[in-house]
């Protein structure tokens, strides 16, 4: 298992590099007794499914991850770098997971490698479209070894912000983009979209930010991304809500959303939510999700994220015991 994430980890898999990585998966990784399924997305990345059976169950987890690349250094317990606990270090405890499974007589379940997730989730919709008779979809996210019973959805969206450009030492005789954005976000933060019992309230980021004016002209453009998260509450009215605080010159488009999820639980473990976002919403072709895995989504994301390895073996354990309660 270890050897297995160190050595994916050795690729930059950042979300549209991810063939790479999967070619090689598929290459060296394939079990002799599996059926090897390559899906590609409208966009030609590829996702991995290695199927024991007709899989009632399916073991998930992503393989692209966020920039920048961080190669891998094990030190004792710990695994540190890019993709450690999220995902390469969850595809790494499911895969040994399947593979143990399979050695105690198992059948009729399978592990998916998905690509995309981190922008957007296109493996995922790849994958659901071919995804029958399925029962349970197990996806691996850095849970902290709790079962979540319910995380927020999302919403990303662009938004652009027009004005006429002027000389900034009179900038009576133009109009600011960067003062309707100012605008934008002020109204935006005073809108209360309520407090969800289950999943709290809704937050949103700013990002990839941009006025490409000079610092003496008044800027004419700026554009944006506001990426949401949303509660049972706010999911289905946020976007009308957010288009009501606009003026006439500004404007927003909806990328993608994923709607919040309540996930399949099962007694023996501890259980919470997540604020962020996965493939689940994406797999509406199966009834039960169960979302658990190892490492902390605190430490995702960032220039230290690491994963335990005595985590990850706990993890291998729990999730064979919750297969052997469903299957």
């Amino acid at each position: 298992m270890i050897d297995f994430l160190l050595d994916i980890m050795r690729f930059d898999s950042t979300s549209g590099k991810e063939n790479e990585l999967a070619e090689y998966i598929s290459q060296k990784y394939k079990p002799a007794d599996a059926e090897l399924e390559i899906h590609k997305t409208e966009f030609g990345r590829s996702n991995i499914f290695f199927k024991w059976g007709n899989p009632k169950v399916i073991f998930n987890s992503h393989l692209d991850t966020v920039p920048p690349y961080i190669s891998p250094l094990k030190e004792n317990d710990i695994i540190k770098g890019r993709g450690s606990c999220d995902a390469k270090g969850q595809l790494a405890y499911l895969f040994e997971a399947c593979l143990q499974l399979r050695k105690e007589g198992y059948s009729d379940f399978g592990m998916l490698m998905t690509a995309g997730e981190e922008d957007g989730s296109q493996g995922a919709m790849a994958a659901n479209k071919l995804i029958k008779d399925c029962d349970f979809i197990i996806i691996g996210e850095p849970t902290e070894n709790k079962l979540i019973s319910a995380s927020k959805g999302n919403i990303c969206a662009d938004f652009v912000f027009k004005g006429k450009s002027c000389h900034s030492g009179y900038p009576h005789l133009g109009d600011s983009a960067t003062e309707r954005m100012y605008t934008f976000i002020h109204r935006l933060k005073e809108i209360d979209f309520g407090e969800d019992e289950i999943l709290g309230r809704t937050m949103f980021n700013v990002g990839m930010l941009e006025s490409k004016n000079a610092h003496n002209v008044v800027s004419d453009l700026v554009t944006m991304k506001v990426f949401f998260r949303t509660t049972f509450v706010s999911h289905d009215v946020l976007t009308d809500r957010v288009k009501n605080i606009l003026d006439e010159k500004s404007e927003m488009n909806v990328l993608f959303r994923h709607r919040p999820m309540k996930f399949f639980t099962t007694e023996g473990f501890e259980t919470g939510t997540v604020a962020y976002g996965t493939d689940a919403p994406s797999f509406n072709n199966v009834k039960n999700i169960i979302l658990y895995g190892p490492g902390s989504i605190l430490d995702a994301h960032t220039e230290h994220e690491f994963i335990k390895i005595s985590d990850m073996h706990k993890a291998v354990e729990d999730i064979k015991r919750i297969y052997k309660t469903i299957s």
